[in-house]
């Protein structure tokens, strides 16, 4: 997936395990692979290589290598998440799954709540029809925001993190709330690794999932 989003993963996967030692932190064994089709290309432009195949492939090595279990350090790529789970025998979280639950389960008294992410998370429907399971409405950003939101995402995907980048990034978050919107889903990575002090209550996908790790490496309480 995106570098910078696996590496920032790994970095809340470190933060939240409690530990006294090195010992005590939890083995990772990562495919830090940005060689992998673009889901860009593959699902908005529609004439890219499908990213499944080597997604599959990237899950068989790491099985063999020793997992135990699977995480995507992509919202996006769990469009393909289906042809993963086929190609192994060991369980790979749905972090679409666990997000959605943890809105229901922390925001019960909302019925609907925003969604940053890509378009291609739009277009393919995947909180869109999770949330609707819950009895939730997903909220999407005004075309224009989407748009600026989307070069957001690109914009740090080249390693650009200036100022002006976040300050368009909080301007899609107003967008949302003048929308109604009370609580957002960070449901980009790379918006994750952007890290910024937004104008909306907001719901990080990458920390949710993050946090399942721990809790299933460590078989630990569920962690709040």
């Amino acid at each position: 997936m995106g570098p910078e989003a696996t590496v920032d993963l790994m970095q809340r996967i470190i933060r939240l395990t409690p530990a006294l030692d090195d010992i005590d932190h939890i083995r990772c064994i990562v495919d830090n692979n940005p060689k992998v089709p673009s889901r860009i290309k593959a699902i908005i432009e529609g004439d890219g290589e499908d990213p499944g195949p080597c997604m599959a492939d990237m899950g068989r090595r790491l099985e063999t290598f020793g997992a135990d279990f699977l995480v995507i350090a992509c919202n996006t790529a769990h469009y393909y998440y289906d042809a993963v789970q086929k190609a192994v025998n060991i369980p790979v979280i749905n972090m679409i799954d666990i997000v959605s639950h943890h809105v229901k389960t922390n925001f019960p008294e909302q019925d609907k709540i925003g969604i940053l992410a890509s378009p291609a998370v739009a277009m393919t429907g995947l909180y869109t029809k999770k949330l609707k399971k819950l009895g939730i409405k997903d909220i999407w950003p005004d075309s224009v925001y989407q748009d600026s939101l989307f070069e957001v995402i690109k914009e740090v995907k080249k390693g650009n993190t200036v100022s002006n980048i976040r300050a368009a990034y909080e301007k899609v978050c107003e967008n949302l709330s003048k929308k109604g919107v009370e609580a957002a889903i960070i449901a980009c990575t790379e918006l994750s690794a952007l890290d910024s002090s937004l104008p909306i209550n907001t719901v990080d996908a990458a920390q949710v999932l993050a946090m399942k790790i721990v809790q299933v490496a460590k078989n630990s309480p569920e962690i709040q």
